[in-house]
């Protein structure tokens, strides 16, 4: 296995499966419509413009087994040092491994963008996502109780964070 840029081109098809199956079949995304190849040209044109990378990881036969991302946490500029994360294996890959590259190369990527704070929000019953973070040094910073309706429930989201040591030179404005 191997960590790679992810290119629109490229993996655009792969990246789409993947977040369909978790909006179908999982509470990793709050989302009830499936994306679209559109979405995806959207998506990764919106990356590409704000210097957020996509990257993934890759078996031997080039197949894409999942990929990592960060984006802006929220609107305000003192949030300016603070991003919010996420991670996706394909179901055909999990429990291998992958979801670990992705999380620590997707916080060394981090790092290198001189962000200061990562943001994870996960699913309050997604076991193996919490254990997966407090394993790579994310604590527990809070939950929002009921926050999103899915699949007929009540969903509780969880956030966690992880404090990086960059910026080196923090600034105001």
């Amino acid at each position: 296995m191997k960590i790679i840029p992810c290119e629109p081109r490229r993996h655009a098809a792969a990246i789409l499966a993947i977040f369909n199956e978790a909006i179908a079949n999982t509470t990793a995304l709050y989302d009830y419509q499936l994306r679209t190849d559109a979405d995806m040209v959207s998506w990764f044109a919106d990356k590409t413009a704000k210097n957020y990378p996509v990257i993934g990881v890759e078996n031997a036969a080039g197949d894409l087994l999942g990929f990592a991302t960060f984006g802006q946490f929220r609107l305000r500029p003192a949030y300016k040092y603070s991003v919010e994360h996420s991670v996706y294996v394909d179901t055909r890959f999990r429990g291998q491994g992958v979801g670990r590259l992705l999380l620590a190369a997707i916080v060394a990527e981090v790092g290198r963008h001189d962000y200061h704070v990562m943001v994870g929000g996960i699913d309050a019953e997604n076991a193996v996502s919490i254990r997966l973070h407090e394993s790579l040094g994310f604590t527990h910073c809070g939950t929002v109780r009921q926050a999103g309706f899915k699949f007929g429930r009540w969903l509780d989201l969880a956030f966690y964070q992880r404090i990086l040591a960059t910026p080196a030179a923090p600034v105001d404005g």
